[in-house]
């Protein structure tokens, strides 16, 4: 019998300059734009901007799972995390480029980062 591995979860802190961590916008914008050339399903998706500290969270679901960052640029500080299953193919690679991807387009700089095979 075959053994099925569900996928990869990535799971990260990076520090950041404070501008990009207030751009829910852009970063909605750059999800969609990895989420379209990585050829995922978008199932549905919540962005959601703190007043005050201009923090932002959002989590994209995905029909291979999900994607989320949260932000406090008070602290210059982010989450993220992402999950695909691999339903239809392994998609360990594209996981750690969806991650390698996030990383550079906030510039940021990475604290920790925990792969966890599914």
């Amino acid at each position: 019998m075959h053994s099925y591995t569900p996928g990869l979860h990535v799971l990260a802190t990076f520090t950041a300059s404070p501008a990009p961590l207030t751009d829910a916008a852009a970063c909605q914008a750059f999800f969609d734009e990895q989420i379209s050339q990585h050829g995922l399903s978008k199932v549905g998706e919540a962005y959601h901007s703190f007043p005050g500290s201009g923090g932002f969270t959002a989590v994209v679901a995905l029909t291979e799972s999900h994607l989320s960052i949260h932000t406090w640029p008070e602290y210059g500080l982010a989450t993220f995390d992402v999950f695909l299953s691999n339903y239809r193919r392994d998609n360990s690679a594209t996981v750690r480029q969806l991650y390698a991807a996030t990383l550079a387009f906030f510039g940021g700089r990475e604290q920790s980062l925990t792969e966890v095979r599914r």
